[in-house]
């Protein structure tokens, strides 16, 4: 059962890459009009509690680690704007929570011998003005402090439910889902990045992880 789950998904997954080559395949403006070249943002977005409080004390008050409002780097729990290969692409991603080591939610799927499950429950919020279609399992990478990158895994974990192989949002709408990284026992995880258009737009967000 197991096999046959994960060769479906492989195939949504392969359906995806290939559909977001096609979008700046036969859209070559939409592709250039936004970033020239791929860049990596680990800047959060000023959280809303943050960003009031600062705002009624005078400017000769606030502490130096207050100006800006947000940390210097996104952390669990930070939200990064990040653009897609169109214009009107937008989501802000938010790193909610992390399960290291995840347990399986069922006895048939298990890590490899050597390795564990390590799980990263991602929130995306469409902030864009078109609809948002994607398998976002495939833009996501978790990286170990020795720089080896790892790429998601087809895995359901205890700590609940799995992000949807095929996300659909409406502008406005959300997506709250664990995506799912085997990586082995001995290593120490350092980053999780995740970039739109199934890891193939131009802006990747990155978090450092605790």
């Amino acid at each position: 059962m197991y096999h046959r789950t994960r060769i479906r998904r492989t195939r949504i997954r392969l359906v995806a890459t290939v559909a977001a080559a096609g979008i700046c395949a036969l859209g070559l403006t939409a592709c250039d009009s936004g970033d020239s070249g791929d860049t990596v943002t680990d800047k959060p977005k000023a959280k809303a509690s943050a960003s009031a409080t600062t705002a009624e004390k005078p400017a000769a008050e606030k502490p130096a680690a207050e100006k800006s409002g947000t940390p210097d780097v996104a952390k669990v729990g930070d939200t990064i704007a990040l653009k897609g290969l169109e214009d009107g692409n937008k989501l802000d991603v938010t790193v909610v929570k992390i399960a290291d080591p995840a347990k399986s939610s069922d006895e048939f799927t298990t890590p490899g011998s050597g390795k564990r499950f390590v799980g990263v429950q991602f929130k995306l919020v469409n902030t864009g003005t078109a609809a948002y279609s994607d398998s976002p399992a495939n833009g996501a990478k978790i990286t170990d402090v020795d720089g080896q990158q790892f790429e998601s895994t087809f895995a359901d974990i205890t700590a609940g439910p799995s992000m949807s192989s095929a996300v659909r949002l409406k502008p406005g709408g959300k997506a709250l889902g664990w995506i799912v990284f085997e990586v082995p026992k001995a290593s120490k995880t350092d980053t999780i990045q995740f970039a739109m258009n199934s890891g193939m737009a131009n802006q990747t967000g990155e978090w450092k992880l605790p």
